[in-house]
């Protein structure tokens, strides 16, 4: 029971629309110190004679186990224009049900969210820094927010937001996550150099997520720029603009000259009235994490950025696996506000943990609630991670019997473009009237961690001939449990997804890479052996394991590795950092800076269907 005089006695407490610090303390009947630490919790450092505004106030007076009545001007109250003041934020009690299907009557308009995409050095960054210098509405909603993550600028009363992503990486990992926050790419392609491998990469990630692309067509103003030799290099990636008769718009736009920039954002606005972009501001948020850190001072920090509803200080999230409760929104300029409606990015303080980019974040009812959420979706991910919970040629079968899978969907890797044509046909021979297979990116080179995470946001299996998968990639198909195969003869792929169809996989050689080690010196050993002294550079090297023999980005040769030493001593293994003497079974053909690729193989059951 509350002390006599304490003010709790009295009920609901009643705050002015500013209060100072210590008059609060007075009002609430505690230290002013308890006052300011709580302060201190929401991210502002305040004295004691500071005056705070009602809604911060309230939080604190919460947080120290007091309620709050409800403003008086809250929802009834004419404003000074003789309108009706806005209402108050929607209580708890009605949180739940506005979670429904919205009500059309109550969408409005919202401006769009754009990803700038494209080749590396054809001036993504420079056209985002130009936009936003010269069109930036200086002290509108939003300002810059490039240390946001996200750039808001106004072109004619309409705002466009920008997402500040590194390409098409970040767009993709967030889509992994299960986040759509782009409406509209633009992929970036400079005059003077045409469509690259990153540029056909970022078209079709953008064709994974099904967002309409807007081709800007950058260093126009250069003497070398070839407009004609970009748009037949687009068509034939299939990117056919509406100067030749195709649907996708393409503007030209020079970032250094500051030119084409009002075409641009005409463009998108006039894409984005196309797509009819709405929300509900009125209902509890809905948005997506662009970035979030753990601050040393104010605690796990997330950027925001509202999708639909609108964000206030003091409701309750749950953001991915983690929650808590919104203690101070910021906006780009770093100065606090109190809400943050659709399309606007926000930084938000009060999570328990740092989220992860493209965890969604959605307002509930109360803390009950987000504890719950949080313990179920926390349950599920540990049994998601015993299984693979992506697509696999083992389960693919089984999936078509239940009418689960309609498309099969693959990202192809070759060791020259010249295969792709024939692979690229060879599979799609392979589709059937239950399931389509359906090649969502094909390039020559290595296989990356960019391919491995359009997999993992697009549900696909990746397909590897003669190519190697590079060490980041095979990490992050182990982390997002993605199905990779690698294949030296066509037939044998064909085959493998020709029997995923029909449910008869046979036993497959699985290939573990156990290491790497680089060839420092070669000595001979007698008229015709050579021992190849080498570094290891990356896991382990065992005695026995198969031996790929890379060189100039190419593999020259596969062999055995036949002996293993170190200084006089044979061994087993050698681990990461050690030196070894290396002898293969079958080849004395090595030279100084060739890379030994140490690998073992062993047969697994495939049960599929």
């Amino acid at each position: 029971m509350a002390p006599v005089g304490d003010p709790r006695e009295r009920g609901a407490i009643e705050l002015p629309s500013s209060i100072t610090v210590k008059d609060l303390a007075d009002m609430l009947g505690v230290n002013p110190a308890d006052v300011i630490r709580e302060l201190i919790k929401s991210g502002i450092f305040a004295n004691i004679n500071q005056g705070i505004d009602r809604e911060t106030a309230s939080l604190v007076a919460e947080e120290l186990g007091y309620e709050v009545a409800e403003a008086v001007a809250a929802g009834s109250t004419a404003g000074s224009d003789g309108t009706a003041a806005e209402t108050a934020p929607v209580s708890a009690a009605t949180k739940e049900q506005l979670f429904e299907e919205d009500d059309p009557s109550l969408l409005q308009p919202r401006a769009p969210i754009v990803t700038v995409m494209g080749h590396v050095d054809h001036g993504k960054t420079s056209l985002l820094d130009a936009i936003r210098t010269t069109k930036v509405a200086a002290g509108e909603r939003g300002g810059i927010t490039q240390h946001i993550g996200a750039s808001e600028v106004v072109k004619d009363g309409r705002h466009i937001v920008f997402l500040d992503t590194p390409g098409h990486e970040a767009f993709t990992a967030m889509r992994a996550r299960g986040a759509k926050v782009t409406d509209i790419a633009v992929v970036v392609v400079a005059a003077d150099d045409g469509v690259m491998p990153q540029t056909l990469e970022a078209i079709d990630h953008a064709r994974a997520a099904k967002v309409p692309i807007v081709i800007a067509l950058n260093k126009i103003d250069k003497p070398d720029a070839n407009p004609d030799r970009v748009k037949n290099g687009l068509a034939e990636a299939g990117v056919v603009v509406e100067e030749y008769g195709g649907d996708v718009p393409m503007v030209a736009v020079s970032a250094k000259a500051r030119t084409g920039l009002d075409e641009l954002l005409e463009m998108i606005i006039l894409v984005a009235d196309l797509l009819e972009l709405k929300a509900n501001p009125k209902r509890p948020a809905i948005g997506t994490i662009v970035e979030a850190e753990l601050d040393k001072g104010r605690g796990p920090v997330a950027t925001a950025l509202v999708s639909t509803g609108t964000l206030r200080v003091g409701d309750v999230i749950v953001v991915g696996e983690t929650y808590g409760k919104v203690r101070a929104l910021e906006n780009g300029l770093g100065k606090r506000i109190t809400k943050a409606g659709p399309s606007s990015p926000a930084v938000v303080l009060g999570l328990a943990d740092v989220p992860q980019a493209g965890d969604i974040l959605r307002v509930v009812a109360d803390e009950k609630t987000a504890r719950t959420m949080v313990e179920e979706r926390r349950t599920a991910t540990a049994a998601r991670s015993e299984g693979s919970g992506r697509a696999t040629l083992e389960d693919l079968y089984a999936q078509i019997q239940a009418g689960q899978t309609k498309e099969l969907r693959i990202i192809l890797k070759t060791d020259v473009s010249g295969s792709l044509g024939a692979i690229t046909h060879a599979l799609q021979q392979l589709s059937t009237d239950e399931v389509r297979i359906n090649v969502l990116h094909e390039a020559a080179g290595d296989v990356t961690d960019n391919d491995i995470m359009l997999a993992a946001a697009s549900d696909a299996i990746v397909v590897a001939f003669s190519t190697k998968v590079t060490d980041t990639a095979r990490r992050a198909a182990e982390s997002e449990k993605v199905d990779v195969r690698q294949y030296d003869i066509i037939y044998k792929l064909t085959d493998d997804i020709s029997a995923a169809l029909r449910g008869m996989l046979e036993p497959e050689q699985v290939e573990t890479v156990e290491g790497r080690a680089e060839v420092r010196q070669i000595f001979k050993v007698g008229k015709v052996a050579v021992i190849a002294g080498c570094y290891v550079t990356d896991g382990r090297i065992v005695r026995g394991g198969g031996a790929r023999v890379w060189r100039g980005g190419k593999v020259v040769l596969t062999d055995r590795i036949e002996s293993l030493r170190r200084f006089r001593d044979d061994v087993r293994e050698v681990a990461t950092t050690f030196e070894c003497g290396i002898g293969l079974a079958g080849s004395n053909n090595l030279i100084e800076g060739d890379i030994i690729e140490c690998f073992t193989q062993q047969m697994v059951s495939r049960a599929a269907g």
